[in-house]
């Protein structure tokens, strides 16, 4: 029998790595989006040319918790099952401490630990008639927070949180593991060649990672990890080393 995905964000950047790699490997792809429309039905087009009727396209605001439930229930009708849940939508930019108003904090919050949260609580169901697991995509400034970023820090900080007690709360039937990139993909805002060089000279590779280093990771924890759960892997390439 085919498994079947849920990626959240998975128009482009990681998720849409995360997409590739599994859908590579047999898996049906549930492809959500929230704005990035055109990335997600070229993805999506991809992907069902490829194998044809393996990617489902569904477009929510996961800030909604009304949405989330509209996602769930129509994943439940399309498929009957799932197996795989990886919260990778998330909300990124930077706040001055004094200027953090309560929308920033409801955003980055919102897509980066409440859509998760309840997105694996209503799909908590599926997953464990199918003993299937989840995987959120955290960051490494979970555990060292980004100087000027201080509400998607904390957000990140709270996701890592929730890994490891859904583990408990959800074991032995689901797993839940989390995946912590470094730098592997700057900032769509940009940033000087001077400030990656600062960067890259803190990574212990002296490189920046890829997104199919998260996604294998990704795959890893699905595929080859039934006795790991309540984990967070850091693929980094040791940066966190040097903070």
């Amino acid at each position: 029998m085919t498994k079947k995905v849920l990626i959240t964000g998975a128009a482009k950047r990681i998720g849409a790595t995360c997409a590739r790699v599994l859908h590579a490997k047999g898996y049906d792809i549930f492809l959500h989006y929230r704005s990035s429309q055109q990335e997600a039905v070229d993805l999506s087009r991809e992907l069902n040319e490829i194998r044809a009727n393996s990617v489902i396209l569904r477009q929510a605001d996961l800030l909604n918790t009304e949405e989330i439930s509209m996602l769930v229930a129509e994943l439940e009708s399309l498929w009957g099952d799932l197996d795989v849940l990886i919260n990778n939508a998330s909300a990124f930019y930077p706040q001055a401490m004094g200027e953090v108003s309560e929308q920033d904090w409801d955003v980055l919050l919102g897509s980066n630990l409440k859509a998760p949260f309840f997105l694996s609580q209503k799909l908590t169901p599926l997953l464990q008639k199918s003993n299937g697991c989840i995987v959120n995509i955290i960051d490494i400034h979970a555990e060292r927070g980004l100087k000027g970023y201080p509400v998607y820090s904390i957000a990140k900080a709270g996701l890592a949180a929730m890994t490891k007690i859904l583990a408990k709360e959800l074991g032995p039937d689901v797993r839940v593991n989390g995946v912590s990139p470094g730098a592997v993909i700057w900032p769509e805002a940009g940033m000087t060649d001077i400030e990656k060089a600062e960067i890259i000279q803190r990574v212990a590779l002296k490189r920046t990672g890829k997104q199919e280093d998260i996604a294998k990771t990704v795959a890893f924890l699905i595929e080859d990890a039934s006795y790991i759960t309540g984990q967070i892997i850091v693929v980094d390439g040791g940066r966190t080393l040097f903070c």
